[in-house]
């Protein structure tokens, strides 16, 4: 988000004074002041993810959040908030174990390893 983007959001998107983004923010006015010039002290000031983030959440509406499950206060009830990822959206999912392990069994490779190599394990044979 660029200064010029900041100052959009709080002018254009939120018709906030710099005093009521600096509230809605948890920032001191002046900290706003930094942000629309991109600039403190004569220094380049990036404005943080987290209230990038912020932002984007005030400007869907929501004001405040309490953890998953929890409704955000000042957005409508989403009866997907909450819910469990899809189970091929979970690291250790067993879709994708099982996608692992097909990979492992095409490339030769039963347990991750080399295999064939000479290094132990049950396709290796001693050469005569």
């Amino acid at each position: 988000m660029t200064p010029k983007d900041f100052k959009t959001w709080r002018k254009g998107v939120m018709r906030m004074s710099q005093k009521e983004a600096a509230e809605a923010l948890g920032l001191k006015r002046r900290v706003v002041q930094y942000y629309e010039k991109g600039e403190r002290d004569g220094d380049s000031l990036e404005i943080p993810k987290s209230v990038r983030l912020a932002c984007f959440a005030l400007a869907q509406g929501v004001t405040d959040y309490h953890g998953p499950g929890q409704v955000p206060e000042g957005a409508p009830p989403d009866p997907a908030a909450g819910s469990q990822p899809a189970p091929d959206e979970i690291a250790g999912s067993k879709k994708r174990k099982k996608a692992a392990k097909v990979r492992r069994k095409a490339a030769g490779t039963p347990d991750g390893g080399a295999g064939g190599d000479g290094a132990g394990g049950p396709d290796t044979e001693a050469a005569d």
